[in-house]
């Protein structure tokens, strides 16, 4: 396994000592670089982007040539599992992402057959092993994948919603049933991220975007329950490296004791999330990944550099941390002011090691 000249990361999400807080950011290959959309524009579109794999490395390295991020990630998409399962997956401009065939009926949901990532992902994986070459151990790759419920919210929606009235009806309705989807989910989910992890991701993350808008009950039991799954089966050991794992509930900050249970290293924490306060309840047991608001960025660098601080203040002394957005950057976000974060955690977060 190649030795890492940066493994920051690695170690702050094992919570090893470390001289500083690392740093990456969630979308960080994204529309708010130029020279993204420069890719974007010669790939025609965005899934022709992301199958890729030459223009799927190009734009994971951007924004690595422009700031001192700590890691790479792979430029993907979450829901590249569902289009693999013959659902379409398709883009419409301002909109986001829709399905040409969204599950409808229970026989939809029984023919579902898990992809084989080599085979039917091979786009993805073909990246992961460009990216990690490309890499040349400088830091650390990061691989990912949607959490089976919020897969199940979009293939059930068609894509995305507000009130989620279609998964919601079928989880109330006919809960047996999504969960078979979900299962299905789980396996697809955990096979996809060992292709990653056998590729070269060094690290991966599932992100769980709407497992926010779901009661307790029915979040342990059609969200958690299945991040859980996934966990107990991926392959976390390669020749002797930990592969860290990362669990992101978007809105889930009121689950964190119970999150910290599912066996992954670090929790992914939102803006509306103090820091400090999750530590104190979860700390001894999790990294924290997180957690400035997106929309600060729209601020100037003074008072980015200031919403730093307070972030790196309230999670205090130790290793454990590793900063990030409490969600993707949005896409007209100055990329200067991306530097301003940056450079205040290289700046102001030794103080804390």
């Amino acid at each position: 396994m190649t030795t890492l000249k940066n493994d920051t990361f690695i170690k702050a999400l094992l919570r090893q000592p470390v001289d500083r807080t690392p740093i990456w950011m969630m979308r960080q290959a994204g529309r708010y670089l130029p020279e993204y959309r420069a890719v974007r524009e010669q790939a025609g579109s965005f899934m022709n982007l992301c199958t890729n794999p030459e223009l799927a490395c190009e734009v994971t390295l951007q924004p690595l040539r422009r700031f001192n991020f700590d890691a790479a990630i792979l430029f993907s998409d979450i829901l590249t599992i569902p289009d693999a399962m013959g659902l379409g997956l398709y883009f419409t401009e301002g909109e986001g992402p829709k399905f040409k065939k969204p599950i409808r009926t229970a026989h939809d949901i029984q023919t579902l057959a898990i992809p084989d990532p080599t085979i039917d992902l091979r786009y993805v994986i073909d990246a992961v092993r460009m990216i990690r070459n490309t890499l040349e151990g400088n830091v650390p790759l990061i691989g990912f994948s949607g959490s089976p419920w919020t897969l199940a919210t979009y293939m059930v929606e068609g894509g995305s919603s507000k009130s989620f009235q279609k998964i919601k009806s079928l989880m109330f309705n006919e809960p047996l049933l999504l969960h078979v989807m979900l299962d299905k989910l789980a396996q697809a989910v955990a096979v996809y991220l060992n292709a990653q992890i056998e590729a070269g991701a060094q690290a991966v993350m599932v992100f769980d975007t709407w497992g926010g808008m779901l009661t307790t009950e029915d979040y342990l039991e059609f969200s958690l329950y299945y991040a859980k799954q996934v966990r107990a089966l991926l392959n976390t050991n390669v020749e002797g490296q930990t592969i860290p794992t990362i669990l992101f509930t978007k809105g889930g900050g009121q689950w964190l004791e119970t999150m910290a249970e599912a066996g992954y290293d670090a929790l992914g924490l939102d803006w509306q999330t103090d820091i400090g306060y999750a530590r104190s309840r979860v700390g001894r047991q999790v990294a924290l990944q997180g957690n400035m608001d997106p929309v600060s960025l729209y601020a100037q660098p003074e008072i980015i550099t200031e919403k730093v601080k307070t972030i790196l203040q309230k999670y205090g002394s130790g290793s454990g941390h590793v900063f990030n957005l409490g969600h993707g950057i949005l896409p007209d976000i100055n990329p200067d002011h991306v530097k301003a974060m940056v450079d205040a955690v290289r700046q102001y977060s030794p103080d804390y090691h």
